[in-house]
């Protein structure tokens, strides 16, 4: 373990959010003493006004942007115009301000979605621009993938030191469990749990079941933000993953089991 976030005073944007509970103890464990999170009610990071204001009265050191406006197939499908314009605002926005202000580093939190619908398995950061994004979620990887071309642009103008990662899939505790809003592991987990509650005898899975997704505990991709934040000053985006997929199908039959749903 190093010193380096002892003195540092980190910004942790979405630091209230899933991954957020993660990212911030694995700041305590490194000894970080002066960790912010602007609270929602203080501060709409979509207004450039709060931002000012924000960077104003928290003046971090290294900003670690991981809010974002995040949702399953069925949220991205209802809501393409304002995942894609508040995600892109706010990154944009929070990166030109961190600039003006002198911020030490910036990191930016990509998505997988970001990647082209046709890549090859397992991903590599050079296949990010060969071809356009799934189309459910083109516009929130989209906003997301302008980041990347902010932060190298940045870079290459200004010096400015911003680096993008792109964790794969999330899951684990605390987790979205909501219907309406959930990612796949947690919209089975809560299908199978409701329906041995029930007695429900079926669950509904959306697809064939032959898709494949790769996936990533929370806690460990916390960890890879970390040690990104503390050892890598590159302009490349960078992937955070397990460097292998599972199908749909073996996903659903994988937590079923582990539940105990026999329906």
């Amino acid at each position: 373990m190093t010193r380096f976030f002892e003195d540092k005073k980190i910004v942790v944007t979405g630091g209230d959010g899933f991954l957020g509970s993660y990212v911030l103890p694995g700041l305590e464990n490194r000894g970080c003493k002066n960790i912010l999170v602007p609270k929602i009610e203080d501060y709409d990071l979509v207004q450039i006004s709060d931002i000012k204001r924000m960077y104003d009265d928290m003046k971090p050191d290294i900003v670690i942007h991981l809010a974002a406006v995040v949702g399953g197939i069925g949220a991205n499908r209802e809501h393409p115009g304002r995942f894609f314009y508040e995600n892109l605002m706010m990154g944009v926005q929070l990166i030109e301000q961190a600039r003006l202000c002198n911020i030490e580093k910036f990191v930016a939190i990509g998505t997988i979605c970001a990647y082209p619908k046709f890549t090859p398995v397992p991903f590599k950061e050079d296949d990010v621009w060969n071809g356009y994004p799934e189309e459910t979620n083109a516009p929130y990887g989209l906003a997301k993938k302008m980041l990347l071309v902010q932060s190298q642009a940045y870079r290459q103008e200004y010096g400015f030191n911003s680096i993008f990662l792109l964790p794969v899939n999330l899951y684990g505790p605390r987790d979205n469990f909501n219907p309406d809003s959930s990612h796949v592991i947690p919209a089975i987990i809560k299908k199978c749990v409701d329906a041995i509650n029930t007695g429900t005898d079926y669950i509904e899975c959306w697809g064939t079941g032959s898709a494949s997704r790769e996936f990533i505990y929370a806690e460990d991709a916390a960890e890879g933000i970390l040690l990104a934040t503390e050892h890598y000053n590159g302009s490349d985006a960078v992937n955070i993953g397990a460097g292998f997929e599972i199908t749909i199908k073996d996903l659903v039959e994988k937590i079923a089991k582990i539940t105990d749903f026999k329906g």
